[in-house]
C-alpha cells in the first residue's frame, strides 16, 4: 500500500509574479427540481448512490416487508430508475436478439408497458455481463437509453420511442456495460473498444431531443465500462472519464480534452464520486484510487493536483461510495475498506461479510447506513462510520446482480427473475 497526500487544504493558492493562481475545487452536478425527490439515473440524483431524506426499511425478504413483488421478463443487470409512478429499466431476450425498455407502475408494480429497439445481429459479452447492463436515465420527459452494439434510443412515458442513433458498432470483448447521463439537453455516453468498421472508441453527445450527434470526440481505449460523471470546477464543468490506465477531463459542451491523469488499471468500471472538492476514481481489478483536484490542463499526472492516491482495496464492478467523511471501498469479495476522503488516510481495512461472496452491485446509503449487494441475493446493511458493523442481513432469495434504487421511503432491487419494492412510502 502506497499513500501520499500531496494537498489536504480545500482550496491552495499558489503566488507568483504578484498573482495568486486559486485551485478549483470540484462539487457533484446534481438532478434539481422535480427529479431530485426520484432516482432517475444511474446512482440517483447525487449521483453518488446516496439518499439525504426518508425513512427505510432495515429488515426485508423475499416475503416480509414487500410492498410489491413481479416477475422480471428477459435478462439484464441494469438498474431501475424511477420517475413519479413509473420504473423503468432494459432487459434483453434471445441472448441478446431482442433488447427492450420496460415501464411498471411504481404504487402496484404493474407493467405498463414495453417497446423493443432495433437491433442487427447479437452483442458477444462476457457471461457475467448482459446486452442490458446501462442504466436509463429519465428528465420526466423522457427516458433514455444505451443498448450497447445496437446504440442509443429515447422513449416517451408511454412507450413510444421517439428517435434511436445507432452510433456505431461495438468491439469490446466483454461487451458494454456504461450508462448514459444527461447534461443540459444532450445525452452523454463514452464506449471505450477496440473500434470496428463503423465507430471507434470515443466519448460523445447527443441531442436528447433528436438524438442526433452534438459532439463526439476520439478515443484511444480499447476497453471500458463505466459511467462518466460531470463536476462544476470553479468557475467551468467538466465531464469526467476514469477509464483504461487513465482519468480525463472534457469540456462538456464541447468534447475538448482538458487534462489527463496516468495511473488507473488496465480494467476500469466503478463510477468515480466527490468529495472534498476532489473527484476520486478508482480502478478495477484490485488497482489504485485516485484523488484528483480538477479545473487543470494537460497532463497533470505527479502534479501537487494529485492529492493523494491508495493501492488496494478496489472491486472489478463495484463503484466506491462517499458518505459523510469517508469513501468506502469494496473488492469483489465485499471487503470493505474506510478512507477519510479529504486525506486518503486509512479508517479501516478487512471490514468482511459473514461468508464468502461475489459482490457485483454497487452500493447505496440512507438511514446512515450503507448497503451492500452480494451476487447470491443477500443484502447486509453496514453502519456508516469509523468502525465496521454489519447491522442487519436481509436477502432477496435470488441472484442479484443490478445495483438497487431507492426513493420516497421505497428501495426497489431487481433480481435476476424479479423486482421488488421494500419498505414503507409512496
Amino acid at each position: 500500500m502506497r499513500l501520499h497526500a500531496a494537498v489536504i487544504a480545500p482550496v491552495v493558492g499558489l503566488a507568483f509574479a504578484g498573482a495568486t493562481l486559486a485551485f478549483s475545487t470540484a462539487t457533484m452536478i446534481e438532478v434539481e427540481g422535480e427529479g431530485a425527490k426520484y432516482w432517475t439515473r444511474w446512482r440517483g440524483p447525487s449521483g453518488q448512490g446516496i439518499v439525504d431524506t426518508g425513512k427505510y426499511r432495515d429488515k426485508w425478504s423475499p416475503t416480509e416487508g414487500v410492498k410489491w413483488k413481479v416477475p422480471v421478463p428477459g435478462r439484464g443487470h441494469s438498474s431501475p430508475i424511477v420517475w413519479g409512478d413509473h420504473i423503468f429499466f432494459t432487459t434483453e431476450y434471445d441472448n441478446g436478439a431482442r433488447l427492450s425498455m420496460l415501464a411498471f407502475r411504481r404504487s402496484d408494480g404493474k407493467k405498463l408497458w414495453e417497446t423493443f429497439v432495433p437491433t442487427e445481429g447479437v452483442e458477444h459479452v462476457y457471461p457475467k455481463n448482459s446486452r442490458a447492463s446501462a442504466t436509463p436515465v429519465t428528465d420526466g420527459a423522457l427516458v433514455y437509453g444505451s443498448f450497447g452494439t445496437h446504440g442509443l434510443a429515447a422513449f416517451d412515458f408511454s412507450g413510444k420511442m421517439v428517435w434511436h442513433n445507432r452510433v456505431g458498432r461495438l468491439n469490446n470483448y466483454h461487451g458494454s456495460a456504461g450508462s448514459p447521463i444527461l447534461y443540459k439537453d444532450r445525452v452523454i455516453i463514452y464506449q471505450d473498444h477496440k473500434g470496428s468498421e463503423e465507430t471507434t472508441a470515443y466519448v460523445g453527445a447527443f441531442d436528447k431531443k433528436t438524438g442526433k450527434q452534438v459532439w463526439k470526440t476520439p478515443r484511444v481505449e480499447t476497453v471500458g465500462w463505466g459511467t462518466p460523471i460531470v463536476v462544476r470546477a470553479g468557475d467551468r464543468d467538466e465531464l469526467i472519464v476514469s477509464s483504461q490506465r487513465k482519468v480525463y477531463g472534457y469540456d462538456p459542451d464541447t468534447g475538448k480534452e482538458l487534462w489527463t491523469v496516468a495511473g488507473l488499471s488496465f480494467e476500469v468500471i466503478p463510477t468515480p464520486v466527490v468529495a472534498e472538492g476532489l473527484v476520486l476514481c478508482s480502478s478495477g481489478r484490485q488497482g489504485p484510487t485516485i484523488a484528483i483536484r480538477p479545473g487543470g490542463s494537460g497532463d497533470l499526472t505527479g502534479t501537487d493536483r494529485i492529492v493523494w492516491t491508495y493501492e488496494k482495496g478496489t472491486a472489478y464492478v463495484s463503484s466506491p461510495i462517499l458518505y459523510g467523511d469517508h469513501i468506502y471501498l469494496t473488492n469483489d469479495q465485499g471487503i470493505l475498506t474506510c478512507l477519510d476522503a479529504k486525506s486518503g488516510k486509512v479508517v479501516y481495512e478487512g471490514g468482511r461479510v459473514p461468508a464468502p461472496a461475489m459482490f457485483f452491485a454497487s452500493m447505496v446509503a440512507y438511514d446512515g447506513m450503507l448497503l451492500q449487494s452480494s451476487e447470491d441475493g443477500d443484502m447486509f446493511l453496514v453502519k456508516a462510520g469509523p468502525t465496521h458493523e454489519i447491522v442487519r442481513t436481509n436477502s432477496i432469495g435470488e441472484p442479484l446482480y443490478a445495483s438497487p434504487a431507492i426513493a420516497n421511503g421505497r428501495i426497489y432491487v431487481r433480481g435476476l427473475n424479479h423486482v421488488f419494492a421494500f419498505g414503507a412510502g409512496g
